[in-house]
């Protein structure tokens, strides 16, 4: 199993092992409208956060923290961007925070 791969959330690996045709449809879309995005990397990674958060997504967080370090964000960057959404979302962000502060921490 290569890094990246280890390093996704047990939900995602066995949509990926049990659905290998919708995994790789989702991929592909996934892919292009990364492609398509105007936003440079570090900022497209910030903003997945961001969302993350909002929707309560926390098995993906520890993933796209890497992701977002590794395109260049600091550890406040990750916290600003999970806690951007507080207005809007309200408090449930604040339940990613232990998760994303661990991830970056970790690495």
């Amino acid at each position: 199993m290569d890094d990246r791969r280890s390093k996704m959330s047990d939900a995602f690996r066995a949509f990926m092992s049990e659905a290998p045709q919708h995994a790789q449809a989702w991929m592909a879309a996934a892919q292009a409208l990364d492609v398509a995005s105007a936003l440079e990397e570090k900022t497209k990674k910030l903003a997945y956060l961001a969302v993350l958060a909002a929707l309560r997504l926390e098995s993906g967080v520890p993933f796209h923290v890497r992701e977002a370090k590794q395109a260049g964000a600091s550890r406040e960057e990750i916290i600003s961007a999970i806690l951007v959404g507080l207005p809007a979302a309200g408090h449930c962000v604040i339940q990613v925070l232990p998760t994303a502060i661990a991830a970056y921490d970790a690495d």
